[in-house]
């Protein structure tokens, strides 16, 4: 049955019973009745008692003697009031009956609707309570993921730094190991040019010391022959003093040109190298000795060869060659 329903009140099944109960109880009850009504019709017994005023009288004429006294008459004791039994309430008719079992039954549903209405409410909060509860995990799961993508990140970013740096050192150190490769391929390239020119110019300077020697030979007027090519003849007598300074500024001009030194940007300081460079009368060197070395091998050599590929060198103010001329050279002046 629906709330929006019409209510009919369903028959009992034990009616018949109840209205014989009650025929039975009604007759029982107008039998107390009668017999009550028919105890109090009894004749009631005479009572006579005197009554004295307090109040003060005028005197009374002298009573008559008075008579003896007769035993008084006791009245019977009066019975003891009977129970006046309480009216029994009309017996309920079954409209009433009917109308009271409905109200319990509506009063009834009330109470079930309040209860299943506080039984929603109650579980409307517990549903709420735990879609909080599900939301609250659910936002600190993402907070949690959140920061673990941001920790991955940073160590990703710091890995490919990390990467990069590497990269970098071994770009660096490939650089380097490649600039070492070149300057000592030039290096072998230089030694070996230095070699053949050493050899070309040795092999110029042996003909040219035979055509001094011969051209001496003359000059002196003698038939004999002049060993070594350091001789103190009257040829080298002849020969002028040391250069002055214009002179080793020209010179020194000259063989700078020729020196071909590419490591100088590699090198932290500026050290000098120092050559002591003997001449012949025609200019060709005699002898090339190093003084001072600059402490870098390929550089020292360099500006040898750059002495060797100078000659034959210009005469000075007095017509020749001076005897011998000293000149420095640093690598980074080049």
């Amino acid at each position: 049955m629906t709330d929006s329903a019409p209510y009919s009140v369903p028959r009992e099944p034990g009616r018949w019973r109840a209205m014989v109960l009650a025929a039975v109880v009604h007759a029982a009850l107008l039998a107390l009745l009668w017999f009550g009504v028919s105890w109090q019709n009894d004749t009631p017994v005479a009572v006579e008692a005197e009554v004295w005023s307090p109040q003060a009288r005028e005197a009374a004429p002298k009573p008559l003697p008075e008579p003896e006294p007769q035993p008084a008459v006791q009245p019977p004791p009066r019975p003891a009031p009977r129970e006046v039994a309480k009216p029994t309430p009309p017996p309920e008719s079954a409209e009433d009956r009917d109308a009271q079992i409905a109200l319990e039954q509506q009063k009834k549903r009330k109470q079930q609707q309040v209860r299943r209405e506080q039984e929603r409410e109650q579980e409307l909060k517990q549903k709420q309570a735990t879609e909080q509860a599900r939301a609250d995990k659910l936002q600190q799961q993402k907070a949690a993921l959140k920061a673990e993508q941001k920790a991955e990140q940073k160590a990703e970013l710091k890995a490919e730094q990390k990467r990069e740096e590497l990269q970098k050192a071994q770009q660096q150190a490939d650089a380097l190991a490649k600039q070492k490769t070149a300057a000592a391929a030039e290096q072998k390239k230089l030694n070996a040019d230095k070699q053949r020119t050493d050899l070309l110019e040795s092999q110029k300077l042996a003909a040219s010391r035979e055509d001094q020697l011969a051209q001496m030979r003359r000059l002196a007027g003698s038939a004999s022959p002049v060993t070594g090519s350091g001789g103190n003849g009257d040829a080298a007598k002849s020969q002028g003093a040391r250069a002055d300074a214009s002179y080793i500024d020209k010179v020194r001009a000259k063989i700078k040109s020729n020196t071909i030194f590419n490591g100088a940007d590699q090198l932290s300081g500026n050290p000098p190298v120092e050559f002591a460079v003997e001449l012949l009368p025609d200019g060709s060197t005699r002898r090339i000795r190093k003084i001072k070395a600059s402490g870098v091998p390929g550089f020292d050599e360099a500006v040898e060869r750059a002495i060797e590929k100078s000659q034959p060198y210009p005469s000075d103010k007095s017509g020749s060659a001076p005897a011998s001329f000293t000149v420095s050279y640093k690598p980074k002046d080049q």
